[in-house]
């Protein structure tokens, strides 16, 4: 308990202190997020939270563990810095598509080939066990892929995406520490302590963003999380009240909103003949604000559906995998398509436009 809560004090007091500083250099360089018809912000706002994030999260990673206690520690500092430089160069300059995931996909190769970091097994669903070391290098790439894509595509307001990674970090780090694997409680709670020092200059009016460099980081340790979280749960299953029989079906509602509201836009965006990266207005965070709601609202909202999604899975526990998978599915597909109405039904009123914002709040960047 004192390593972990250690790991959190340090990581919250680097990024808490470094941020004003950001703040004034952005300032200074005019590195800012310059608000346009697409994006929710009306102010210039600064998008380098991101360096806060990874000093805070790096220095406390590195300075409350060592290499005999996490083995895969090089290769987790490595991807996370590509990803690190893959995010600022985005922040910077506008990378294109192509390039942001071909960083990706090095630093996922760097996880699964050196660190070993894989999915080996899918505990039964669609009867499916053990993989093949093709198949598991395979589907763990694609993993790490599709969550860090994820948390880039879901910070959209103020809150959010740090809100979504608090969460996501501390039920898999409340597991690790259950399981008394204090390495990867330190991993989480270095990273916990970034985000909410994050979260303090985040809040609406929002004084910085994330940026790429942030979330693209924070979805890359959330996906180490995730499957370390499944994978130790196949080595060292747990007994008692921390036993967790559907692991796969648990990650995923752990994660439910990053990855739903991705599976949807990208869907809804192919479906109309666009590029899944093609930016729009069809995120879960944009149905929220445009029938009236705040940022802080919002958050509230999709953290607490997801903390429900993620009772649905324990609560079902004794179900199969694929059931509760269905029943997850088909509630957040009921949930987003009463949100869709409620907006046509406000824009069929003749309120297009989202509802007056008081003046002086600032919104923050929407992909």
């Amino acid at each position: 308990m004192l390593l972990a809560l250690a790991s959190f004090i340090t990581s919250l007091t680097i990024a808490f202190f470094a941020i004003p500083s950001i703040i004034k250099i952005a300032e200074i360089k005019h590195l800012f997020d310059v608000p346009d018809e697409r994006k929710l912000h009306n102010s210039n706002v600064p998008t380098l939270g991101g360096l806060a994030i990874f000093a805070g999260m790096i220095f406390s990673l590195t300075f409350w563990s060592s290499q005999k206690e996490i083995v895969e520690l090089q290769y987790i500092i490595s991807s996370i810095i590509v990803l690190f430089f893959i995010g600022m160069k985005d922040d910077l300059f506008n990378l294109v598509h192509y390039k942001k995931l071909a960083g990706q996909l090095l630093a996922a190769f760097i996880l699964v080939h050196w660190a070993g970091i894989r999915v080996t097994s899918f505990f039964g669903i669609f009867g499916i066990y053990g993989l093949d070391i093709y198949s598991s290098y395979a589907f763990s790439v694609f993993t790490m892929v599709v969550i860090t894509n994820a948390m880039n595509l879901v910070d959209g307001i103020d809150c959010l995406a740090g809100s979504v990674g608090i969460f996501a970090t501390a039920a898999f780090g409340a597991w690790f520490f259950a399981a008394e694997q204090m390495q990867y409680v330190v991993l989480s709670a270095s990273l916990m302590g970034s985000l909410a020092a994050f979260l303090y200059y985040n809040r609406t009016p929002a004084k910085i963003f994330m940026g790429d460099t942030g979330s693209l980081m924070v979805g890359i340790v959330l996906s180490i999380l995730a499957i370390k979280f499944i994978e130790m749960n196949r080595i060292i299953p747990l007994n008692g009240p921390h036993k967790i029989r559907r692991i796969p079906v648990v990650t995923i509602a752990i994660l439910i909103i990053p990855l739903f509201d991705t599976l949807r836009v990208f869907t809804i965006r192919i479906l109309q003949g666009k590029s899944p990266f093609n930016p729009d207005r069809n995120h879960l965070h944009h149905l929220l604000t445009d029938i009236g709601l705040g940022h802080i609202k919002t958050t509230v909202i999709l953290i607490s559906f997801n903390t429900l999604m993620v009772g649905v899975a324990f609560a079902m526990q004794r179900v199969r995998s694929e059931i509760i998978l269905c029943v997850i599915l088909l509630n957040c597909l009921a949930a987003s398509y009463f949100l869709a109405y409620l907006r046509n039904k406000k824009k069929g009123y003749g309120m297009v436009k989202l509802m007056p914002r008081p003046a002086g709040i600032s919104k923050a960047k929407s992909e």
